[in-house]
């Protein structure tokens, strides 16, 4: 069975993932812990890797049944059918965020340069840095089509 890439309603990745469940499809909504700032406090929070997006693993005439869950918007699309996720890809994702703790030291690192992230979820990734900030930096990660952010 394949997996797909499903696109929800904005925040709504986790509730979406609950309900998914429930109706016995398996759905995958990779997760990170950020340090987030209120006014009187710093909390981590668990927040989607991929904001608006979950995966489900079902058989091609199956798809429909996700529709029944609210939340649920649409299924991406690349050349005009469903895009398909490889399992390899979704064990990687899975790999890579086992670890949940990223620390590095923002040091004689400029824009353009190539940075191997040291540690973390995508431990020994490469990426073409885009700004280096006091606290973070950009990072784009061609391979995987994705820009992140690094903090300190």
């Amino acid at each position: 069975m394949p997996w797909y890439a499903l696109y929800t309603e904005p925040r709504q990745e986790k509730k979406v993932t609950a309900r998914l469940q429930r109706l016995n499809i398996e759905v995958y909504c990779p997760l990170i812990i950020q340090v987030r700032q209120w006014s009187d406090r710093k909390k981590k929070v668990e927040v989607p890797l991929l904001p608006s997006y979950v995966f489900v693993k079902m058989e091609n005439h199956n798809r429909e049944l996700v529709f029944q869950v609210s939340g649920v918007v649409r299924y991406l699309y690349w050349l005009g059918q469903p895009a398909i996720v490889k399992d390899s890809e979704i064990e990687q994702m899975q790999k890579w965020l086992q670890n949940k703790i990223t620390s590095f030291e923002i040091v004689g690192i400029e824009p353009g340069t190539l940075y191997e992230i040291p540690s973390g979820p995508f431990i020994g990734q490469k990426g073409i840095v885009e700004k280096v900030d006091k606290n973070q930096i950009t990072l784009v990660l061609e391979q995987l089509g994705v820009k992140i952010i690094l903090h300190k």
